[in-house]
């Protein structure tokens, strides 16, 4: 089976192509924790900024400074490596003494503060990413057209789980295709969390591609469920909540993928919901000659370059 990560677009396709991440600085992310820290507790809060680093590198660097196992460091998501980003971390130190933070400091990584707080940093439990974008290169003639195309995007866009989650050239879909199909006992797989994510991920952009090619993935269908918006399904153990009609388009949609169903269902995973429409917060825009910088922020799970694949066919540089 091949696996097309290029999804249907819900305005016509990209205006033309745009230059992305030429440069660290085309790339800026600044998570917001949405609460302040207690300020004491067994959990030490370091606010960072990286530069061209991951963020599991980042962790991994703070482990071995406080001396303490990976599994003792939290934070709220994985930033992209081509990028600067600022984000949270906590680490586990109950007793002993306090390292001097300081030390983290090089030129990849820079401390912005240091506090405390009672619980563990968990996945997702940010408020936001607020992106700062700049594409390069763009086409000075579009004027009106690419004005009229952002105002449009700023109402919202598909909710595609970007290229990032499936690994490259879709690695980790073939890692999850070994697993599903071919009957390669998932243990055994390196990075089994990431397989299923991706496997969990792919089967939701395919209903959400379909809903795209039907242009009734704006607006919840009648039933669709408890909710007022329209989702997809994030494939798991237990009852599908959508109705009758619904649940016949995810079946159609999802005609060839029983086996990917029928092992999610298997391995630990509840059935869960996800929003159809991703709406960029607080977008804003500016094009100088022929670089456009973009700004918004978007809710944890929410993938810039669903935001950016509207407009503009990315050529990544950092590639």
């Amino acid at each position: 089976m091949s696996y097309v990560l290029d999804m249907p677009f819900a305005y016509g396709g990209p205006l033309g192509s745009a230059i992305f991440r030429r440069e660290l600085t085309d790339f800026v992310v600044i998570e917001d924790l949405g609460m302040q820290p207690e300020g004491e507790g067994e959990h030490h809060y370091i606010h960072l900024e990286k530069r061209g680093v991951n963020t599991d590198w980042v962790a991994q660097k703070i482990a071995r400074l406080a001396g303490v196992k990976s599994h003792d460091i939290g934070f709220c998501g994985l930033k992209d490596r081509h990028a600067i980003a600022s984000q949270w971390f906590s680490v586990y130190l109950p007793k002993g003494p306090i390292p001097d933070w300081s030390a983290l400091n090089d030129e990849a990584v820079r401390i912005l503060s240091v506090t405390a707080g009672k619980r563990k940093l968990r996945r997702g439990q940010h408020k936001s990413n607020r992106f700062v974008i700049t594409l390069r290169d763009v086409e000075n003639s579009l004027g009106d057209q690419l004005q009229e195309r952002l105002q449009v995007v700023a109402q919202g866009v598909p909710n595609y789980f970007g290229e990032q989650r499936f690994g490259r050239d879709g690695g980790n879909l073939v890692s999850a295709a070994r697993w599903l199909e071919q009957g390669m006992p998932l243990n055994k797989m390196r990075d089994k969390g990431m397989v299923m994510s991706a496997a969990r991920s792919h089967i939701f952009n395919v209903v959400l591609a379909e809903r795209v090619r039907q242009s009734n993935w704006r607006e919840a269908l009648v039933g669709d469920t408890e909710a007022d918006f329209a989702t997809g399904p994030l494939w798991g153990r237990g009852r599908n909540p959508v109705s009758a009609d619904t649940l016949a388009l995810e079946e159609q949609a999802l005609a060839n993928h029983h086996k990917w169903l029928s092992g999610l269902e298997h391995c630990g995973l509840m059935q869960e919901r996800r929003k159809l429409i991703l709406t960029p917060q607080d977008m804003r825009w500016n094009l100088d000659q022929q670089n456009l910088t973009l700004e918004f922020a978007l809710a944890p799970g929410e993938f810039a370059t669903a935001v950016l694949r509207e407009v503009f066919h990315l050529q990544n540089a950092s590639a």
